[in-house]
């Protein structure tokens, strides 16, 4: 059924649609398992819970995340005040006998489990916003074997391992037709082959499990979970191909949460990795600079200059990307934990040794990024046209920001104040011209983003 202008469908005819499209008989519930419990994907699964939990004959709704990861005294004492603060949440978990054993936590009398905290409505990752209770599951076998829909909310340089595993599980599957995998996943890793390319999640998933491309989809958009969940008016596309994205769309689709539907997958989930890139230097700058709004806004001009440059070099059509890929990095410089992340690098009171997942933020996937990136524009065998020295060069030559995070993130060459100095750096190019340079030369290499043979 499909309701007037500008109203959502009522959730029980919405999954009736989705149910039809996956041949389902009455009897059988539609199986949905998000793989990662991560700030985004516990985020993900609660928006459906919200929304589809009372039909749970019609839906059976779960998340997979490891077991025995512990919460420390510190994060137990401050998800007590959460709870505490919070008079709906404080009578839920008294009314579910839950909440004496968050007083022995905080007392430092009992250790909690994460899995057991998102059983309560909890992510180790987002201790300050609540969610609702989830059913959670640490057998990755039970999890996935006979999903349906599956959502991968790992971070990217978690998700081969894990889906090797599933993949595995998912020989065990007779005359069951392929899942259908929603991505959450925001990273690339660099293929440094005798043709040089980038692998995003979806192509690792369909490496790892055999499942098509076509079963496979990406959604991401300028989202930050907490305020996703506390119904802050936000929007995103869903990419792949059009049998999935169309009704997925639609069966995500909340008054709050707009899905859009684009069928260009991969250079959406790549544009998706790369923002991350720059939002960890832009939280240096912040930082270094006392929050100065000139500064930041030198490096935005400088940082958006080199992504349109490498738009260039990775898609035909770079200016259907402009609108999604900027209001991704605006979102991702104002709050996201990338630039959380370069902003505490640059205080000092996070370091480089302490590894890129970090407690109570998770991965940041902005290094392992900075890496790709820089390692697959770094090869000869993709150079460009340099336009003044009219010589074949590294695309990377061509990005001074990138350099400089790779030199401070990666080889860890120089410090974060190396950023500003490239930012005041004379021989600096205007970034209008590196703009010009993208639009006006024939950039585009083909098979940066070429299709992967199939497993």
């Amino acid at each position: 059924m499909v309701g007037p202008p500008n109203e959502t469908p009522d959730p029980n005819s919405k999954l009736d649609t989705l149910r039809q499209l996956f041949h389902k008989p009455k009897p059988n519930p539609l199986r949905i398992t998000c793989v990662g419990a991560g700030a985004w994907g516990s985020v993900f699964t609660a928006l459906l819970q919200d929304t589809y939990g009372h039909l749970h004959h019609k839906l059976h709704l779960r998340i997979w995340r490891r077991v025995g990861r512990t919460v420390d005294r510190a994060t137990a004492e401050h998800l007590f005040d959460t709870i505490t603060a919070n008079e709906t949440v404080l009578r839920r978990l008294l009314r579910g006998c839950a909440y004496l054993k968050y007083v022995e936590a905080r007392l430092g009398d009992r250790t909690l489990y994460a899995d057991e905290i998102l059983r309560d409505g909890f992510c180790l990752n987002m201790i300050d916003t609540p969610i609702c209770p989830l059913e959670v599951v640490t057998d990755l076998r039970e999890a996935v074997l006979e999903a349906d829909i599956v959502i991968n909310g790992l971070p990217s340089t978690e998700t081969r391992a894990v889906f090797e595993e599933i993949g595995l599980y998912w020989k065990e599957r007779k005359n069951v037709s392929f899942p259908v995998i929603v991505s959450l996943a925001k990273g690339i890793e660099a293929e440094l082959g005798d043709v040089p390319r980038i692998l995003t999640p979806t192509q690792m998933i369909h490496r790892a499990t055999g499942v098509p491309m076509e079963n496979i989809l990406y959604l991401g958009g300028p989202n930050i979970a907490s305020e996703i969940y506390n119904r802050e008016y936000a929007n995103a596309r869903i990419c792949g191909a059009e049998k999935w994205r169309k009704p997925l769309a639609k069966f995500l689709r909340q008054p709050h949460f707009v899905v859009w539907d684009n069928g260009d997958l991969v250079t959406h989930e790549v544009m998706g990795g790369l923002k991350n890139v720059y939002a960890i230097g832009a939280g240096m700058v912040a930082a270094l600079t006392n929050e100065s709004a000139t500064s930041k806004s030198v490096y935005f001009a400088h940082c958006t200059s080199e992504m349109i440059f490498i738009t260039h070099l990775l898609t035909e059509e770079p200016e259907k990307l402009a609108g999604p890929l900027l209001a991704d990095t605006y979102v991702t410089l104002l709050k996201g934990r990338n630039a959380w992340y370069g902003q505490m690098l640059a205080k000092g009171e996070l370091s480089l040794d302490m590894g890129d997942s970090i407690k109570g933020k998770g991965m940041i996937q902005g290094v392992s990024a900075v890496k790709a990136f820089y390692e697959l524009l770094s090869q000869p065998s993709i150079s460009v046209l340099h336009p003044e020295e009219k010589k074949p060069v590294a695309p990377v030559e061509l990005c001074p920001i990138l350099q400089t995070l790779y030199s401070i993130l990666i080889t860890r060459e120089f410090p974060s104040q190396a950023i500003l100095q490239a930012l005041r750096d004379e021989t600096m190019k205007d970034p209008r011209e590196r703009i010009e340079i993208a639009q006006s030369h024939a950039f585009y290499i083909p098979s940066l983003l070429g299709e992967i043979s199939d497993p």
